[in-house]
């Protein structure tokens, strides 16, 4: 089948772009053009017309891609016409009215690309993901994974483990033959190898996730004392509702925030005290599961209630803030106890010593943003693929020690099957579908 859609975003703008792919492509450009294909790679003004009627849809550029020298590796086109939606609209339609054609799915052109062997795995994902980058730090990261690093990285370690894969199984065809004690001490130091790169590929403190998906804060502290007034001060807009209601925030807010480049996801939550009212448990319950998952707590307390629960007590850890808010009631000095936390007094109502806050929240974001080229995992995808070939390359070593040749070979060929699925070097097609889902439609 031939595929269509517009790649550039929906909505009325100057120029939008349709992308074509596949064997009609060039029947698509003639039927709208009513003339050849342009000379390829070159932009060629042309009139584009209804198939049926020959009607005058707008006039734009051409611009041809044959394949397999194309995104996709297809015959490709890209029409560049006014960005109207009757425009948009009236081209789909007529391209619709050509044999085989029909409307992209979402990430179909990127997922072509990748099954034409144009891209890597990594590096379709890494599309995805500078495609969706809203930070500085975030398309960074995405343009070191499309470099290849991380791909020839993960290539280099399974190409180890085929290396002595091959010298295990040469063992299995010919059993009566010894194998010599160098080939043997080569296998197990290729393993080892393998073993050590991929335990400090896994000790990474999560960093290339937590960019890609946004640094967790999550705001937490007793009911009433201006958790909600926070994260509106910090989004610069009202994201909550604030009032004098104790329990007013049942449910979690989310706002993403660019704080100095850094990808910030701030999420208010249910003030924590002791109810019987559901509802309010459940927003409580929702509070505690938020505060684990986050990478920073501010935990919000009133300058005249400072008796921590047993709850706030355990959240005051060296990956939180105590935000003693409505210091502008306080009289006298607060407790030296207190002083020894790190906190941070400050009133969001006259605005006081917030600045001081935002500092402390960047610092804690630079110390968690401790980037460098050694990053090579970005998703949950591949950790769980590395920590599963490194669970079968222990279990190799424990059966290759004892010389069990038969099973050490299948946890081998399982640890080299767990690498090619990160990169997309064998079937991974039970994958694909959730990996090119997260596309737009037109790429």
């Amino acid at each position: 089948m031939t595929i269509y859609a517009l790649s550039t975003g929906p909505g009325v703008s100057g120029v939008a772009i349709i992308r074509v792919s596949g064997v009609e492509a060039s029947t698509v450009i003639k039927s709208l053009t009513g003339r050849d294909t342009p000379k390829p790679r070159m932009a060629t003004l042309r009139k584009i017309n209804n198939i049926n009627t020959s009607e005058l849809i707008d006039e734009g550029i051409i611009i041809w891609f044959p394949g397999p020298e194309s995104y996709t590796g297809e015959d490709m086109a890209e029409i560049q016409v006014h960005g109207g939606r009757a425009v948009i609209e009236a081209i789909h339609n007529a391209i619709s009215k050509v044999k085989n054609c029909r409307l992209a799915e979402p990430g179909e052109f990127t997922k072509l690309a990748f099954q034409n062997g144009k891209i890597n795995l990594l590096k379709a994902e890494s599309i995805a993901d500078l495609i969706s980058a809203e930070t500085e730090i975030q398309r960074q990261q995405a343009i070191k994974i499309m470099k290849g690093k991380s791909a020839n990285q993960f290539n280099f370690l399974r190409e180890k483990l085929l290396k002595t894969l091959s010298s295990i199984e040469a063992k299995i065809d010919f059993p009566d033959e010894d194998i010599p004690n160098d080939i043997l001490k080569e296998i197990k130091k290729n393993s080892d190898v393998v073993i050590k790169s991929i335990e400090k590929i896994l000790d990474d403190q999560n960093v290339g996730e937590t960019i890609r998906e946004g640094f967790k804060i999550a705001i937490l502290g007793p009911t009433n004392a201006g958790k909600s007034s926070l994260l509106n001060h910090l989004s610069n807009r009202d994201a909550a509702i604030v009032s004098e209601t104790a329990g007013t925030t049942r449910d979690v807010i989310e706002t993403h925030l660019n704080i100095d480049g850094y990808p910030v996801i701030i999420s208010d939550t249910a003030g924590i005290r002791e109810s019987k009212n559901e509802i309010e448990k459940k927003g409580i319950k929702l509070s505690l599961s938020k505060a684990e998952e986050a990478d920073l707590k501010l935990i919000v307390v009133d300058v005249k209630n400072l008796h921590f629960t047993d709850v706030l007590n355990d959240l005051l850890d060296e990956n939180a803030i105590l935000v003693i808010n409505k210091s502008d009631l306080l009289d006298g000095d607060i407790n030296p106890e207190i002083k020894k936390l790190n906190h941070v007094l400050i009133s969001i109502t006259k605005n006081v010593n917030i600045d001081e806050l935002i500092s402390k929240i960047k610092n804690n974001l630079k110390n968690k943003f401790i980037t460098s080229d050694d990053i090579l995992i970005t998703r949950e995808r591949h950790r769980r693929h590395l920590q599963k070939c490194l669970e079968h390359l222990k279990n190799f070593d424990k059966k290759n020690e004892v010389e069990d040749f038969d099973k050490a070979a299948e946890d081998l060929r399982l640890a080299t099957r767990h690498l090619g699925m990160i990169v997309g070097t064998v079937d991974v097609e039970e994958i694909l579908g959730s990996i090119f889902n997260d596309f737009c439609i037109g790429k």
